[in-house]
């Protein structure tokens, strides 16, 4: 009988390491290669911004390549279009996941697009890295979250503009969907906090380039700072109005959550001089590491002007942090990947990177910069030390009690 009951355990166990290499085959083709996917807009208004998201993480896929893969194995990237239009990026992340079966999605800019690939990532139980700042008040245990959220981007911004600029009416301003909306929301509650008040809230679509009247509205409002929530190609137009207009960033400086290098750089840098950004990387980061890190790019772009921003460097770190999940389990289904993430940690461009092991989003370091007439940013406040993700910290939500956790939502705390 004893015999028997080994005999059976054995084979169970037989069966249950045949059954993960299957799994594990099934992603890993050949055993040689691991087909991801990379889908990010190379056309339309958004890729201005996400054509250099592309770019990142494919030179990050090529470095590893080049040191040897992942654990051996050499990652395969299939290149996608998300043509900024979130239905694109549902059918796009469809065929990558069903027909080419990756066994990870890089992509997306957009909280647009974003909640358009999470449906069928998480249908079919796959791995979204979605590298961008985003609103928070989500919680998936199939996306790893790469970029920062609003405690890691406006807890430190509000107070340095009402405290230390002494701005104390606020007109805030946005693209009209999910991510300006929710900032706003956010933005609201902590401008009240640090003891100022806001004066408009005002949205206009993705993509807009007619910007007068809304200038207007702000000028009349009595509002000394906007915070702007403008997304992609509008940011150009919006900022160009306001010298149109004859105002002065030292009168109502602009104050963005989304304005990087990228759309300095498209702009002009004359018309960004004297507006802020907070992000928690800048390409002004005065580290070996971001200095290497900016060579490689532009060698790897054949673009000696080519610039660094936030949601790139984020797209960049977390294909290592991806890489190191594998190196660390050897599991490169999607549910492995995803469970040996967490915890990992990766000193990066922007300094250290850890996932979070409860929320799968990424603590990181808040910084602020003014940018220059050069097109860079001069980084006027920074933190020490890496940040905790708090995604639902607009509801409460503390380092010491989490919404979002290994277990899910705790839904009875909003």
């Amino acid at each position: 009988m004893k015999l028997v009951k080994n005999l059976m355990r054995d084979l169970k166990r037989a069966a249950l390491v045949t059954s993960v290499s299957i799994m594990s085959s099934n992603y890993a083709h050949a055993a040689e290669e691991i087909k991801v996917g990379v889908l990010f807009s190379q056309t339309g208004g958004l890729s201005i911004v996400e054509k250099s998201l592309a770019s990142a993480t494919m030179m990050a896929i090529e470095e590893i390549n080049e040191a040897g893969g992942v654990n051996g194995m050499i990652i395969k990237p299939i290149l996608e279009d998300g043509a900024s239009d979130p239905k694109t990026f549902n059918e796009k992340v469809s065929k990558l996941v069903i027909r080419d079966r990756v066994a990870t999605v890089f992509g997306g800019y957009t909280s647009a697009s974003r909640k358009a690939m999470l449906p069928v990532i998480e249908r079919r139980k796959n791995l979204l890295f979605y590298p961008t700042f985003y609103e928070g008040f989500e919680c998936s245990k199939n996306v790893v979250y790469t970029g920062s959220v609003p405690n890691q981007q406006l807890n430190n911004y509000i107070p340095y503009l009402v405290n230390t600029l002494g701005k104390k009416k606020f007109f805030i301003v946005g693209s009209n969907y999910v991510f300006p909306k929710e900032m706003a929301k956010v933005a609201k509650k902590l401008i009240e906090e640090n003891g100022a008040e806001w004066v408009g809230d005002d949205y206009l679509e993705l993509g807009h380039s007619e910007w007068g009247s809304m200038v207007r509205k702000i000028k009349d409002s009595g509002a000394d700072i906007v915070l702007s929530n403008v997304v992609g190609d509008s940011i150009i137009a919006f900022y160009r109005e306001f010298a149109n207009q004859g105002i002065s960033q030292a009168d109502i400086p602009i104050a963005s959550t989304v304005t990087s290098e990228i759309e300095v750089a498209a702009l002009g840098g004359r018309f960004a001089a004297g507006s802020y950004t907070s992000f928690p990387y800048f390409q002004a980061i005065d580290t070996a590491e971001n200095k290497a890190f900016i060579e490689r790019y532009q060698a790897y772009t054949k673009d000696a002007n080519a610039v660094t921003h936030h949601a790139m460097e984020s797209a960049y770190s977390g294909v290592y942090l991806w890489a190191a999940a594998i190196e660390k389990s050897g599991d490169v289904t999607p549910e492995g990947i995803r469970d040996a993430v967490k915890g990992v940690s990766q000193e990066t461009p922007s300094g250290l990177m850890t996932v979070n092991s409860d929320n799968l989003h990424t603590s990181m370091t808040p910084r602020i910069a003014q940018w220059q007439e050069d097109g860079q940013g001069l980084i006027v406040d920074e933190y020490d030390s890496p940040v905790l993700p708090l995604p639902y910290s607009a509801y409460g939500e503390t380092a010491e009690s989490l919404y979002c956790s290994a277990s899910g939502l705790d839904s009875s705390k909003l």
